[in-house]
C-alpha cells in the first residue's frame, strides 16, 4: 500500500482512498496555525459565498473587469500562504461520501506501528480534522496525515503515522 494515501474501509457502502496530496487545492482546508487559536465558528457557506460574489460584482462594476493591483496582491498572498502553510481538513465530508452502513457505530484510526490506535463512536467523527501539511510540506516523516480534535485538546500532540481508517 502506498504510504502517502489513507484507505477508508470497513462497514461502508463505498471504500474510498484519501489522498492528502490533493487537499491543498480543496476549499474545505483550514489553517492549523490559527484554527485552534480562534474560536471555531460555524460558517454559513451560502452567506459566505454570497458576500464574496457581491464584493466581486461590486468591484467589477466600479473598477472594470481587469484586476486592480490589490487583487493581484491578494492572489500573491494566497499563493504564498499555500506554499508555506500548515493545513488540515475535516474528516466528516469523506465519511459522508463513504456512506457508513446502518448499524456501524465505531471509527478506528490505525497507525503505522499499531502502538497507537484510536477507537471512538462514529458520531464523534464530526469532531476530527486530518492535518496534511506543515510549513508548506507534506507530512512524509510521520504522516501522511495527523488526526486532531477540533476542540484543540491534542493540537500539540496529534495522532501521527495514520495508515488507515476503518468503520466498524
Amino acid at each position: 500500500m502506498d504510504a502517502s494515501i489513507v484507505p477508508l474501509t470497513g462497514r461502508v457502502k463505498y471504500q474510498i482512498t484519501l489522498d492528502p496530496g490533493v487537499w491543498i487545492f480543496d476549499d474545505r482546508k483550514v489553517d492549523l496555525n490559527t484554527y485552534f487559536q480562534d474560536e471555531v465558528k460555524a460558517k454559513n457557506e451560502l452567506d459566505e459565498y454570497t458576500k464574496n460574489m457581491s464584493k466581486n460584482w461590486t468591484r467589477e462594476i466600479q473598477e472594470g473587469a481587469t484586476s486592480p493591483p490589490t487583487l493581484k496582491t491578494e492572489k500573491k498572498y494566497e499563493k504564498e500562504k499555500i506554499l508555506n502553510g500548515t493545513f488540515g481538513i475535516p474528516l466528516s465530508p469523506f465519511l459522508k461520501n463513504a456512506e457508513p452502513e446502518n448499524g456501524a457505530d465505531t471509527l478506528v484510526i490505525m497507525t503505522a506501528d499499531q502502538s497507537e490506535e484510536l477507537s471512538l463512536p462514529l458520531s464523534k467523527a464530526e469532531d476530527l480534522l486530518l492535518g496534511f501539511s506543515k510549513d508548506g510540506k507534506p507530512l512524509k516523516e510521520d504522516g501522511p496525515v495527523h488526526v486532531y480534535y477540533k476542540d484543540g485538546s491534542n493540537s500539540k500532540n496529534p495522532i501521527k503515522n495514520v495508515r488507515g481508517i476503518t468503520i466498524k
